[in-house]
């Protein structure tokens, strides 16, 4: 048995770019900086990531260059050859988890991570319901 799981956080180099497969799937492909050392030694991958299926098509307007990231999904080195000829090596990742951990807007002020929607509160005719307290439980408990 193998395990392929990378697991890093960095920032988004571009915005995602939204594509399609020839049988309908949608793609949505972005690179992420990911530091890696400390000091002089410090070096930044640029892995490629690509997200399939609706997904990654509903996350895609949220992933815009300097979106803060958490990614985690399997890694594979590809290689490649230029329009010089020379061969060329990219780390892609298809991603299977993705987390918006902030970013900053182009003012460089911080934003937060765009939230999921919250379903509508009840209207103002329905009752209220009563929260529990310790006062209303039953004396009938049997331990």
């Amino acid at each position: 048995m193998s395990l392929n799981v990378w697991t890093f956080t960095g920032r988004l180099g571009r915005d995602a770019e939204q594509k399609y497969l020839p049988n309908g799937t949608a793609v949505t492909e972005f690179s992420v900086a990911v530091d890696v050392g400390f000091g002089d030694k410090k070096t930044t991958l640029w892995p490629r990531c690509a997200m399939f299926g609706d997904r990654g098509a509903k996350v895609a307007q949220y992933l815009l260059k300097g979106q803060q990231v958490g990614i985690s999904g399997s890694v594979n080195l590809r290689e490649w050859t230029n329009k010089d000829g020379e061969t060329k090596t990219s780390l892609e990742v298809r991603v299977s988890e993705i987390d918006l951990i902030g970013g900053k807007s182009s003012d460089g002020e911080s934003r937060p991570a765009p939230q999921a929607e919250r379903p509508q509160a009840q209207s103002e005719s329905a009752p209220a319901k009563k929260k529990p307290y310790f006062d209303d439980m039953d004396d009938d408990i049997p331990f």
